[in-house]
């Protein structure tokens, strides 16, 4: 929390112009897509109109009633806020002995006036969602601080992400006080002594309704209008998917969300249309969320590389939870296809890839390296288990290696990773002096094993951490993979492109959504920002049914009901159009749409819907093309636990309506 205040005695001329000073201490606020400004009427609105003008962000009033003592009413004894909140000073009123009959009945009338203002203010108007927002609180001024006091208060049962208080001018204890419920205080003056608010304006005349509602007015933006955008219905033919195709002709990267980790349909759908990217347009790989050794098994049956004699086999890596994200029925026959179609490759012809692109793998990966080096350098391998057992005294659990690293004291293993990983290169040098050769494909898959230890320590160190860091680390180890790859690839005779499958989370432009203005980048944006004109953003979207995941983390495989799409998402837009499965173009659904969004992950808790699972997006500029799926089913896992099996039933599941 942090509180900015200055202790010149300012005088201003009227609400007007102290609104413009406040709006410069605030620009750092400016332009976000996050940020929503409310003042409190009457005073408050003409101050509140002037930031929210300068930040150029939405205007709105949260209504608050001073609990003015008997007799003198310009002083507070609390305040009762929208919600029916209530603060009260009890320390004045034990001093004024007032009776709590007494409390009641002004309570009692402040609150029909809170509602009679509720209706001339807002009408029929919604009050706005501050859900994961950035909430700027604006008064004239702040002479007790109950008012605010109870507004921030009132706000926080909104979850917002953020509570600014922003005022021209308050008494000094006040504006320190209010660092306990807001996360920044701005006071532009903090004159002493105080007296009142109205001193320091030279014209502090009462602000009527009338003004109120013409400030709300002209601060009311349009709403946006969603144009009118084509659809492709998709019936299950072979043709289905030419749009896409023909979008694709000149991508390099095809990157295929999901919205849930756990849907049958964004699966199948999506090996459907990789399959016709190989066939048809000769993409030589498919890189996916999940790990690189796990992946790398798959990897090699696919190309006939090793003894696995079936899908299910090869997939048998896939141990960590959530196993079923890969150990899937969809999964395992694309896993097959994938298998015979490099056998009917005529000889010599390079195969199509199976890949992975995360970094959970750490103590797999270190296994990885020193069993290649054991192979090819023994020497090497002395050296990597040297540096590795760093590692050996966390049990084998990154989790405990995060936490012993953050708080326990342990020294973190980030230089051993990192040599490790500079003599990977070395060794390849050497190793290919004295043969006169290297097999580039089994030094590659070391590399960027020894490559993922060094990420994923300085992931793990970083989890505890919350916010955007370990996310961002993460994204950006999958990007530099799928450079890395790529790269790779390109010393083959036919150029190098990548099919990638993702959660819309990592592939979507996370430019285009509130998590992004919040700091978080990803896969899609770096791989636009990194090969630009190169990719094609493919998202998906669904408005209800059922989806396999967990209640809580490292829980059982379950098949859960999703809830029907909540009002305003875009699920709920495309569910309107009344067609069951189409394509959309997303430039027609115009630039500067923004709407709610649903992510299901590998957890899903439908009882916190809009806390856990939604985010506001701009689909333009998020996906170049949109599937949307009206009513899906959960993914078949290969081990099918009893929760599966049996399901969530409707008549058990609360919004089962």
């Amino acid at each position: 929390m942090s509180t900015e205040m200055a202790t010149q005695q300012q005088v201003f001329k009227d609400r007007t112009e102290a609104g413009r000073r406040l709006a410069e201490r605030l620009r750092d606020y400016a332009g976000r897509d996050d940020v929503v400004v409310l003042g409190l009427p009457r005073g408050g609105v003409p101050v509140a109109f002037e930031v929210a003008r300068a930040l150029d962000a939405p205007l709105d009033v949260f209504l608050v009633r001073k609990l003015g003592v008997p007799g003198h009413e310009e002083m507070a004894l609390g305040a009762i806020a929208t919600g029916g909140l209530r603060v009260v000073n009890k320390q004045l009123i034990d001093s004024l002995e007032i009776s709590p009959e007494t409390i009641e009945a002004i309570a009692a009338r402040e609150m029909r006036e809170l509602e009679r203002r509720d209706h001339a203010y807002r009408g029929d108007r919604p009050p706005p969602d501050l859900t994961g927002r950035t909430v700027i609180l604006v008064d004239d001024g702040l002479a007790t601080g109950s008012t605010m006091w109870a507004a921030a208060n009132a706000v926080r049962n909104d979850d917002p992400a953020r509570v600014v208080v922003a005022v021209p001018v308050a008494d000094p204890e006040v504006c320190q006080a209010l660092q306990n419920i807001a996360d920044d205080v701005v006071c532009l003056s903090t004159p002493t002594p105080f007296r009142a608010v109205g001193a320091w304006y030279e014209d502090f005349s009462q602000t009527s309704d009338d003004e109120v509602n013409a400030l709300l007015a002209q601060a009311r933006r349009p709403e946006v209008k969603v144009v009118h955008y084509e659809i492709r219905a998709l019936r299950g033919e072979a043709n289905d998917y030419d749009p896409l195709l023909e979008r694709a002709v000149s991508a390099r990267y095809v990157l295929i969300g999901e919205a849930s980790h756990g849907t049958h349909e964004f699966y199948r759908e999506r090996a459907e249309i990789t399959k016709r990217l190989i066939t048809e347009q000769g993409f030589t790989a498919v890189a996916v969320e999940a790990d690189w050794p796990d992946a790398y098994r798959v990897n090699c049956y696919v190309r006939a590389a090793n003894d696995d004699a079936s899908p299910d086999e090869a997939l048998s890596d896939f141990k960590r939870f959530p196993s079923w994200m890969w150990r899937n029925t969809v999964v395992a026959d694309f896993v097959g296809w994938l298998r015979e179609y490099n056998d009917a490759l005529p000889a010599g012809a390079p195969k199509v890839g199976f890949y992975g692109l995360d970094l959970y793998s750490l103590y797999t990966s270190i296994e990885k390296v020193v069993a290649y080096l054991d192979e090819v350098d023994p020497g090497a391998a002395r050296r990597a288990r040297e540096r590795y057992a760093c590692f050996d005294h966390f049990n084998r659990d990154p989790q405990r290696y995060a936490y012993e690293t953050q708080f326990g004291g342990s020294e973190p293993c980030e230089e051993q990773a990192v040599a490790q990983l500079v003599e990977l290169h070395r060794v390849a040098a050497e190793v290919a002096g004295r043969n006169g050769h290297i097999d580039e494909d089994r030094h590659f898959f070391a590399e960027q094993n020894a490559r993922l230890v060094a990420n994923a320590e300085a992931y793990y160190r970083t989890v505890f951490r919350g916010g955007a860091v370990s996310w961002n680390l993460r994204d950006t180890h999958m990007a530099q993979t799928l450079d890395a790859l790529m790269a790779h690839l390109e010393r083959r005779p036919v150029p190098a492109r990548a099919v990638v499958w993702a959660h819309n989370s990592h592939l979507g432009d996370a430019r285009a959504t509130e998590i992004g203005q919040a700091g978080e980048l990803n896969l899609g944006q770096l791989v636009r920002e990194r090969h630009p004109d190169q990719p094609l953003l493919v998202g998906f979207t669904t408005y209800s049914g059922t989806v396999t995941a967990a209640s809580d983390w490292g829980g059982p495989a379950e098949r859960k009901r999703v809830r029907r799409a909540l009002g305003g998402s875009w699920e709920e837009l495309f569910h309107q159009r009344k067609v069951e499965r189409f394509l959309a173009e997303t430039s027609g659904l115009g630039a500067p749409a923004r709407r709610l969004e649903r992510a299901i992950g590998v957890i899903y808790r439908p009882e916190t819907e809009r806390m856990s699972h939604y985010f506001h997006a701009r689909l333009a500029q998020q996906f170049d093309l949109v599937l949307h799926l009206d009513d899906t089913t959960a993914i078949e896992p290969l081990e099918l636990t009893s929760q599966w099996e049996t399901g969530e039933l409707p008549e058990t599941y609360p919004w089962g309506v």
